[in-house]
């Protein structure tokens, strides 16, 4: 498979001109729900318009899924899936716990992400045929998920509570009360910490496409798994499972059925 790492660099290069001018600066944030708080800038805009330049000009003849602007050649075998700013809610109070994420889909596989934080200057990239790596201050080298077989040892995360529904809710906080450690509102920044070996299970519910495309081939990369509460695949967003060690999974998946 060719390598598209390097288009994955460029990408977050023009994606990071148009965000850092604008992170901890008076900037106006629209609401884009009537009921409730979904935050856009023109960060996120300006990002997702400069990637999408990009890809248009390099590969015509891949599509394009975004956050803000929607889809375009969504049935090409060669998608590209962007969400330039995860996180806006961290974004916007000024915290780095946000990333630029960029995914490529091949004959609707997640086939290649990166993760990138351009204020703090680090970016997480990987496959799962090339594996995982974290380029940073001018030095990249591999990344791996640590081994956790046990829940009572590990190490998990949710962005939020609230994002669960009602009938949801029950379940994590059953898989939350076995955890050693519990951790809230990274975003991104959790599931890169999954492929790193920082965490060991990230769950959440609601997500779409664009929230985590890029990041199950990082995970994979590092040999972690990310699928559905039920074990079905996870490119399609909704009940997400990120599991580094997979030997949890069995234990995880009977606390999560509902």
């Amino acid at each position: 498979m060719e390598s598209f790492f390097p288009f994955l660099h460029r990408l977050a290069d023009v994606a990071a001109e148009a965000i850092l001018p604008r992170f901890r600066a008076a900037i106006a944030v629209d609401n884009k729900l009537e009921a409730g708080f979904d935050p856009v800038t023109e960060a996120d805009r300006g990002a997702e318009r400069a990637m999408r330049d990009l890809i248009r000009k390099t590969y015509p003849e891949h599509g394009i899924i975004g956050e803000e602007y929607g889809a375009e050649g969504e049935d090409r075998s060669h998608v590209w899936i962007l969400d330039p700013v995860d996180g806006t809610r961290a974004f916007i109070c000024g915290l780095p716990l946000w990333g630029c994420l960029t995914g490529l889909l091949i004959d609707g596989k997640p086939a290649a992400g990166m993760m990138s934080q351009p204020y703090v200057g680090e970016r997480f990239f990987g496959s799962a045929e090339t594996g995982s790596f974290l380029a940073h201050g001018g030095e990249t080298g591999p990344i791996k998920v640590r081994a956790c077989a046990a829940l009572d040892h590990a190490h998990i995360s949710t962005t939020d509570p609230n994002i669960f529904t009602a009938a949801e809710r029950p379940a994590f906080e059953r898989l939350s009360a076995r955890a050693r450690l519990t951790r809230y509102g990274y975003d991104c920044y959790a599931y890169a910490m999954v492929a790193m070996g920082g965490m060991d299970c990230v769950v959440e519910s609601g997500l779409k496409p664009y929230d985590i495309a890029a990041l199950i081939p990082i995970i994979e990369g590092a040999g972690g798994a990310v699928t559905g509460w039920d074990g079905g695949p996870a490119a399609g967003g909704g009940r997400i499972l990120a599991l580094g060690d997979k030997r949890l999974t069995p234990e995880v998946e009977a606390l999560l059925a509902t």
